[in-house]
């Protein structure tokens, strides 16, 4: 066109239509005038290749610097940062503009590409339906979810089928550990109907951390026959190489993601309870999950058959009930009825829950305690265990240990240092464990608990009548029991019938 340069494309076009066309149809063709087609018979090279090479307009920055200072450091230390060398170059030279940065920033990257050293290189594979399966645990502490107003301390336990993305999530509220292991991962086999022929684990880090060398044998050990059960080949990534486990790190941020959105939707952040809390977490999955529908079923189809049960999720261990009516289990101190006291219980420990036994006869379930960080026991702790005994000793509630753990709710805590500030010690023990004597044998713990918080609120003592007549038991609802005395000769019928 008349008052534009020919570019590279024009000519390249003009090149190729001269192969078959005279000049002129072929200048034609390309869009250039005939004048200019004759030029390009002449110099053959292209408008690119013509053009001079750019000149430096302004003095060079690093001069003197990059080679005789910035390169020795790179040689030296080859994983410093820039921001480092950089700030590095201003303590040397005062006088040098801190606009230099992303000069000296691709000075470096261009010497790395030519100088640096080798990276490690990642090898994509392929995979093949029914053989890999990943797991591995991942934080929830930046969404900050509350169940029943407290905070949940909590991590995911996430298993991925590699070939079809099949996900399944399971709430844990300890660490990283086999006992969390082996629940999610057998939840999550039962979910799709199968087992994969190869089970990857990011080597149990966590669960191996502070175990002697027996210990980490027996984990090992279990681990393995936890894979045999399912048919499945146990393998490992290295420690610290997380993309060896890439598979499921990044499907880990795909997660949270959805589950954070899902939480902005749902306008709140906290649950009633905890099984509220997982069915969240279930459905959430379960939407993912519906988007590979058909590759999911496809893999299911290749899947090893599921055994006949499931094995052991749990860890086992032996407890003796002390004349506390209570054990100490991991740091973490636990209540029982004191008709235990003296008896020696085997006890089942999964992640949320305990399972006590006496012989094979299984007797109660507990919830899971933890304890602290700083080395402080956790307490689990239930006062309808201990009240018969308190109630014949109220003043041994002012110095208990787990005092603050006896109290079932909020209210009765408060109510008790009001008692303690306005009363005699004796007398505000004694109304207090009358208070929960009342809560356990009239069943109205959370009723009491709302008199007691309007008390509170109204900076008032309970009113101890009240409450008496309040949940006294209603005569007009006691059962009218009338026993009818069966005539002695009544017995001699029968005996004389035997006899005969």
């Amino acid at each position: 066109m008349p008052g534009r340069h020919v570019n590279d494309h024009q000519m390249r076009l003009y090149m190729k239509f001269r192969h078959t066309h005279a000049v002129p149809v072929a200048a034609a063709k390309a869009g250039i005038s005939t004048a200019t087609a004759y030029r390009i018979e002449g110099d053959p090279r292209l408008p690119s290749q013509k053009q001079a090479q750019r000149e430096r307009r302004r003095p060079d920055p690093l001069a003197g610097i990059f080679e005789e200072e910035v390169v020795p450091l790179l040689q030296a230390a080859p994983g410093i940062r820039v921001v480092a060398i950089f700030e590095e170059m201003l303590r040397r030279h005062p006088d040098l503009d801190a606009g230099i940065r992303r000069t000296l920033e691709r000075r470096i990257r261009a010497w790395r590409a030519i100088h640096g050293p080798e990276q490690e290189v990642i090898f994509r594979q392929t995979h093949e339906p029914g053989r890999l399966g990943l797991s591995d645990f991942t934080e929830m502490k930046d969404e900050e979810v509350t169940v029943a107003g407290v905070p949940l301390d909590h991590r995911l336990y996430h298993f991925r089928l590699m070939w079809s993305g099949f996900e399944h999530a399971h709430v844990i509220l300890g660490g990283e550990s086999y006992v969390a292991l082996a629940e999610g991962l057998q939840n999550a086999l039962w979910a799709v109907g199968g087992a994969p022929t190869e089970h990857r684990s990011d080597s149990l880090s966590a669960a191996f951390r502070n175990l002697d060398a027996d210990a980490r044998q027996d984990l090992t050990l279990r681990y393995d026959a936890l894979c045999e059960h399912y048919g499945m080949t146990p393998t490992r990534n290295n420690r610290g190489i997380a993309h060896e486990n890439g598979g499921i790190e990044s499907p880990h941020g795909h997660l949270k993601a959805a589950i954070k959105d899902a939480l902005l939707m749902r306008g709140s952040r906290d649950f009633d309870d905890l099984a509220s809390y997982r069915h969240f977490i279930d459905e959430v999955v379960s939407r993912k999950n519906r988007r590979n529908g058909p590759r999911i079923d496809a893999e299911r189809a290749v899947l090893q058959p599921l055994p006949g049960a499931r094995t052991s999720d749990y860890e086992e261990t032996i407890v003796t009930v002390t004349s506390s009516s209570s054990f100490t289990l991991r740091k973490v101190f636990y209540t029982v009825p004191s008709r235990l006291i003296g008896h020696r219980l085997r006890v089942r420990l999964y992640d949320d829950r305990l399972d006590l036994f006496i012989g094979g006869t299984h007797l109660m379930t507990l919830r899971r305690g933890r304890s602290f960080n700083n080395g402080a026991h956790g307490h689990v702790v239930d006062y309808r265990h201990v009240i018969h005994s308190l109630r014949r000793k109220p003043m041994a509630l002012l110095k208990l240990v787990y005092r603050d753990q006896l109290f079932p709710r909020e209210p009765y805590h408060q109510t008790f240092d009001r008692l303690i500030a306005a009363l005699p010690e004796r007398t505000a023990c004694r109304q207090m464990v009358e208070l929960l004597a009342m809560a356990h044998e009239r069943a109205c713990e959370a009723e009491l608990a709302e008199l007691l918080a309007a008390d509170v609120a109204a900076d008032r003592l309970p009113d101890m009548d009240a409450l008496r007549k309040r949940f006294a038991p209603d005569p007009a609802a006691l059962p009218d029991v009338v026993v009818e005395l069966v005539p002695l000769a009544t017995y001699d019928v029968l005996l004389t019938g035997e006899a005969a």
